[in-house]
C-alpha cells in the first residue's frame, strides 16, 4: 500500500562501553524488529559520540566493529526492520564516522560522514577523517565483504513493492548543499540521519525548520535520530530529539527531554512522495542538471504494511480545515479572497458588487469577503449590492439570516422574489408546477443568477459567485445558473472550509466593529446545507438537504483531496478514510457508506468536467483547485469505469 514504517530510537549509551551499547541496541531492535521497515540509532551508537580521545584507541576502534558484526547477525537470527546504525570505522590508516545499514544478516553498506564540524563546541576533525570517499568495496573483520562510501542507495524491494533509501550524517544535513540533497535527486525517497545534535536556545526550533525546508524542498521522507541524554555533559546535553518528516510535513516528534529514549514510529508514504516529484517538473529538471553516479544497492524484504492495518499517521478527517491557529489561517485565506475582489473592482472600475444572499454558507462567505474588500478600498458599504431572491422552497430562517446579516454589514439589501417569473417561465416552456424534478429546480436557479446579471448591468456592477470547491467537484451547482458569475470568489474553497470560515471570520468581525454577527453567524452555521429549491417541510422547516441526496460533504472533501492532492487510488484513499474515521471523535461511517459515497463521488467528478472547463474565474486560496486554467485539466469525456471497479472490488 506504498507504506514504509520507519522508528527512531536513541537507546541508553554508555560511553566507550560497546559490549553495553551492543545490548541497549539489541534490546529496543527486539522490541521493534516487528514493528517497523526500518529503525535508525542516532551517530556513533555503537561507542557513544562523545568519547572524544578514545576514538584513536585500537580497543575501541575493533571492539565497535565486532559490535556491528555482532548486530548483523542478530538481524539474520531475528529477520525483521532493517537497523542503522553508528560507528568509527578505520579504512586504509584513516578514521570515518560511520552509518551501517544492516538488513537480514548481511551489512548492505557503510556510509561515511562527508562534513565533520570543527566549530564551537565541535571538534570531530581532531578524531576522524572527513568521508569523500566513492566507489570502495571493503573486507571486514569477519572476512565479509560491503560497500563503503557516500555514493550508495539502498533498495529494498518485494515483488513490485520497492523504497530507494539514501543516508546522511548529522552535519551533513546542516550543509549548504547536503549529501541527503543529493541522494534525493539521484532517486533516494527516504533519508536517514544519524546525529548527535546537542542543545544549546533556539536550536530546537531551527533544527524543526531546517528538516521541515529540506524535504519539503527535496520530496522526500527523512528519519532524524540524535543522541540522547545519556552523552556525556561535560560539556554540551543531548536531548534525543528525534522526527519523521515527509515532503515538508512532521509527521512524529520526540520532543526534546520529552523521553529517554526518544522512540516515535511513522509510516511515510510513498504515493506522495512520488505523486509529487511526478507533478513539480523542476524537481525532475534539478535532477536531470544535478546527476551522479550512485551505486544502487538492491535487497529482497517483507514490508511490515500488509494494506490492511492501522496506518502511523495521522489522517485528519477534514483535511482542507486547519487543525490549529484556526482563525489566524482562516484570516489568511479570507484576505486572499478579499484582494482578489478588490483587484477585480479596481481594474473593472466597476460601481458595485452585486451579491446574491441566500442565507446559507456560501453566500454568507461571499457577502464578507465583499463587504471587507469595499472597507479596505474607503468605499461606501452599500457598494455591495445584496440580493435575496426567495422562492417556492425559500424559508424563513434562511430569509430572515439574510436580512440581519446585510443590515449588520450595512449593505445596499434588495429582496426580488422569483415566484411570479418562475412561474410565467413555467407556462412558457410547458413545465407543470407540481413535478419537483431537475427543470422545477434549475429554472429557479437560472431565474436567480438572470437577476444578478442584469441587476449589475443595470447598475454598472459585476456579480460575485457563491459556488464552491465541493460543489464544482460534484457538478451540484446549474449549468448557467449558480454556476456562472463574473467573478467566483468561493471557487477553491471546499464546504467543510467554507464552514469553518464563516463561523472564525464571523466571530472576529463581531469583535471589530460589527456588533450583532455573533447570532446570525451560529445560526448561518448551524443551517443545513440546501439550495431550497423544492417546496419547505409543512412546519416552514428546510425539506431539501444536499447530503441527503449527494452524500456527507466531509466525505466527499476527504476523497477531493487525496484524488486531486496526491493522485491516489479508489483503494488507498478508501484505506485513509477508514483510519480517519476510527481516530475522529465528530464523525462516524462505516465501511459501507465510504464504499457507497465514494463511488458516487468518482461517477459525479468525472461526468461533470464540462461544467469546470467554463467556470468563471477566482481566486485560488489552497494546494487544491479545479481550474482549468489553473490547476486541472481534463477531457468532458473522460471514462471512468475503472476507478469504479476498483470500488466495487473494496472489501
Amino acid at each position: 500500500m506504498n507504506y514504509i514504517r520507519t522508528a527512531c530510537v536513541s537507546p541508553r549509551v554508555h560511553i566507550g562501553n560497546t559490549e553495553k551499547n551492543y545490548e541497549e541496541i539489541k534490546s529496543v531492535y527486539m522490541n521493534l524488529k516487528d514493528k517497523c521497515d526500518i529503525l535508525v540509532t542516532p551517530e556513533l551508537s555503537i561507542t557513544g559520540y562523545t568519547c572524544g580521545d578514545l576514538f584513536g584507541n585500537r580497543l575501541l576502534i575493533d571492539r565497535a566493529q565486532k559490535a556491528m558484526l555482532d548486530l548483523k547477525k542478530l538481524t539474520k537470527e531475528q529477520p525483521g526492520a532493517c537497523l542503522v546504525v553508528g560507528l568509527p570505522l578505520e579504512l586504509e590508516n584513516e578514521l570515518y564516522n560511520c552509518a551501517a545499514f544492516l538488513c537480514r544478516g548481511e551489512i548492505l553498506g557503510i556510509v561515511p560522514k562527508m562534513y565533520l564540524p570543527n566549530y564551537s563546541e565541535f571538534y570531530e576533525k581532531r578524531w576522524f577523517s572527513e568521508g569523500m570517499v566513492s566507489n570502495k568495496i571493503i573486507t571486514l573483520n569477519d572476512k565479509s565483504e560491503t560497500y563503503f562510501g557516500n555514493d550508495l542507495i539502498f533498495e529494498l524491494t518485494n515483488g513490485e513493492e520497492k523504497v530507494s533509501i539514501g543516508i546522511e550524517v548529522c552535519e551533513d544535513a546542516w550543509t549548504s548543499i547536503s549529501p541527503g540533497t543529493m541522494l534525493a535527486l539521484n532517486g533516494a525517497e527516504i533519508i536517514l540521519n544519524l546525529s548527535a545534535s546537542n542543545e544549546v536556545i533556539g536550536k530546537e526550533e531551527y533544527r524543526r525548520m531546517m528538516l521541515k525546508s529540506q524535504t519539503a524542498a527535496n520530496i522526500c521522507g527523512y528519519v532524524y535520530t540524535s543522541a540522547g541524554m545519556y552523552e556525556s555533559t561535560s560539556d554540551i546535553v543531548f536531548s534525543a530529539h528525534n522526527m519523521i518528516l515527509e515532503n515538508g510535513k512532521l509527521l512524529a516528534e520526540s520532543k526534546p527531554f520529552a523521553s529517554q529514549d526518544g522512540k516515535i514510529l511513522s509510516d511515510i508514504s510513498l504515493t506522495k512522495i512520488r505523486h509529487d516529484r511526478i507533478v513539480n517538473k523542476s524537481y525532475g529538471e534539478c535532477r536531470r542538471n544535478n546527476k551522479k553516479d550512485y551505486r544502487q544497492i538492491t535487497a529482497p524484504f517483507s514490508f511490515i504494511d500488509n494494506g490492511t492495518g492501522e496506518i502511523l499517521q495521522n489522517v485528519p478527517m477534514t483535511p482542507f480545515v486547519p487543525g490549529s491557529h484556526k482563525l489566524e489561517r482562516c484570516l489568511s485565506i479570507f484576505h486572499v479572497q478579499v484582494a482578489g475582489i478588490q483587484r477585480r473592482l479596481e481594474a473593472t472600475k466597476s460601481r458595485c458588487i452585486v451579491v446574491g444572499v441566500s442565507g446559507g454558507l456560501d453566500s454568507t462567505l461571499a457577502l464578507l469577503v465583499s463587504a471587507q474588500a469595499v472597507k479596505n478600498l474607503g468605499l461606501p458599504s452599500k457598494t455591495v449590492v445584496g440580493i435575496t431572491m426567495p422562492g417556492f422552497g425559500t424559508t424563513s430562517r434562511t430569509k430572515n439570516n439574510s436580512h440581519e446579516l446585510m443590515k449588520i454589514l450595512g449593505c445596499d439589501i434588495r429582496e426580488i422574489s422569483i415566484v411570479d417569473s418562475v412561474r410565467q417561465h413555467f407556462k412558457d416552456i410547458g413545465q407543470d408546477e407540481s413535478v419537483h424534478d431537475i427543470t422545477y429546480e434549475n429554472c429557479q436557479a437560472r431565474e436567480r443568477t438572470q437577476i444578478l446579471m442584469d441587476v449589475a448591468n443595470k447598475e454598472g456592477g459585476f456579480v460575485i459567485g457563491t459556488g464552491d470547491l465541493s460543489e464544482l467537484a460534484l457538478g451540484w451547482c446549474t449549468y448557467n445558473g449558480d454556476h456562472m458569475s463574473m467573478y467566483a470568489v468561493n471557487v477553491s474553497i471546499p464546504k467543510t472550509l467554507v464552514k469553518t470560515l464563516v463561523h472564525e471570520i464571523g466571530m472576529h468581525m463581531e469583535q471589530n466593529g460589527f456588533s450583532g454577527m455573533k447570532e446570525v453567524i451560529e445560526d448561518i452555521v448551524d443551517t443545513p446545507v440546501s439550495p431550497e429549491l423544492l417546496p419547505p417541510n409543512e412546519d416552514g422547516t428546510i425539506a431539501q438537504k444536499t447530503e441527503d441526496t449527494v452524500g456527507s460533504y466531509v466525505l466527499h472533501d476527504f476523497f477531493l483531496y487525496y484524488t486531486l492532492r496526491f493522485g491516489m487510488t479508489p483503494k488507498e484513499i478508501y484505506r485513509l478514510c477508514k483510519q480517519a474515521v476510527k481516530t475522529s471523535a465528530e464523525y462516524k461511517f462505516n465501511s459501507q457508506e465510504i464504499k457507497k459515497w465514494l463511488k458516487v463521488f468518482y461517477t459525479r467528478f468525472f461526468r461533470q468536467q464540462f461544467k469546470r472547463n467554463c467556470m468563471p474565474d477566482g481566486v485560488k486560496v489552497g494546494t487544491v483547485s479545479v481550474s482549468p486554467r489553473g490547476d486541472l485539466r481534463l477531457p468532458s469525456e473522460i471514462e471512468m469505469e475503472e476507478f469504479i471497479k476498483e470500488v466495487d472490488s473494496l472489501n
